[in-house]
């Protein structure tokens, strides 16, 4: 940008309640909210949206080669979040469109939650909460045993920074870490395994907190759960389709793993209504990333994306079309 011409066009679509991007970039650029109250996104966008040169997309709005032909003039996609499996990247590479997304913004927040309820469901703390307010405790007594988190054998399935930051949270419990990756990485102290069969079968805690692609879609299937044995613990805070779901549900039934903490789901907000009678299984409504800190992060890094196209200088969270 030059002091002399008009600040680009940024088109930032969101859902209402979710307005942390909104201030932050109106301060440098010229900002259009995306409107759906009266008309269908398309119309919208091609009415209102032609000369816009950055999209901005909070959540996971479904990025198309189709909903991209009413922005002919679009050169930047803006995701606030770390995982992209929403965006038609063919689409997008075609276009030559450049794309970035959160960085690092949630990783201490999403870390924290996978650890929050990995203790949830081994000290099965909400199902104990529950037991008191019953008034269960008073009738019936002391509650079942929960399981040891110390010692525990966790092995981290990481394409990025949160997994070695849960990794740093679980190790000062005194658990004993691995991980599998797309490769070994030389700076990691961890035990390394190649596949995640193998990773399972010697070990107590599989924590999920890497993207979703077709490689890792369903990585997690019936033979792995198997392996992980019947005191195994799945915990997810990446994309729900790293399970294979109706396995994982049955196994969690009939007691093949002995439970699971779920940040995400296949078909959110839809969960299956089996695991909510589950006292072994934690349920979160796609909250990991919740917190105030992280949304102030990711609109500082988005608006530092924006900064940087638009100067011509280097991004600081570009995603690779491969």
């Amino acid at each position: 940008m030059t002091e002399s011409s008009d600040p680009p066009l940024v088109l930032i679509h969101r859902p209402p309640s979710l307005t942390f991007m909104d201030e932050t970039l109106s301060r440098e650029f010229r900002t259009l909210i995306t409107d759906t109250s009266s008309e269908s996104l398309p119309s919208f966008l091609s009415r209102h949206a032609s000369s816009a040169r950055a999209f901005v997309v909070v959540g996971r709005l479904p990025v198309t080669e189709e909903l991209l032909s009413h922005l002919p003039s679009l050169q930047i996609l803006v995701c606030t979040s770390v995982g992209i499996d929403h965006i038609d990247l063919a689409a997008c590479k075609r276009r030559d469109l450049v794309i970035t997304n959160a960085g690092n913004a949630f990783s201490d927040d999403v870390a924290d939650c996978a650890v929050g309820l990995l203790l949830s469901v081994l000290r099965r703390i909400p199902a104990a909460d529950r037991y008191v307010r019953s008034g269960n405790w008073a009738k019936f007594g002391d509650f079942q045993l929960g399981s040891k988190v110390c010692s525990k054998k966790v092995f981290v399935v990481v394409t990025g920074k949160i997994g070695s930051f849960v990794a740093k949270r679980l190790e000062s419990f005194g658990c004993i870490i691995s991980y599998n990756s797309r490769s070994q990485k030389q700076s990691s102290s961890y035990r390394y395994y190649p596949d995640i069969l193998s990773l399972a079968a010697d070990n107590d805690v599989l924590v999920l907190c890497c993207s979703l692609t077709d490689e890792t879609h369903h990585i997690v299937n019936r033979e792995v759960m198997e392996s992980l044995g019947k005191d195994g613990v799945i915990v997810n805070v990446g994309r729900g389709g790293l399970i294979d779901e109706k396995e994982m549900v049955k196994c969690l039934v009939e007691g093949v793993i002995g439970g699971a903490g779920l940040d995400v789901f296949e078909n959110e907000p839809a969960v299956p209504e089996e695991l909510f009678g589950l006292d072994n299984v934690v349920l979160s409504p796609h909250l990991a990333v919740a917190t105030s800190g992280s949304l102030d992060n990711v609109a500082e890094i988005g608006l530092a994306n924006l900064r940087a196209f638009f100067s011509n200088r280097p991004l600081l969270s570009p995603v690779q079309l491969d």
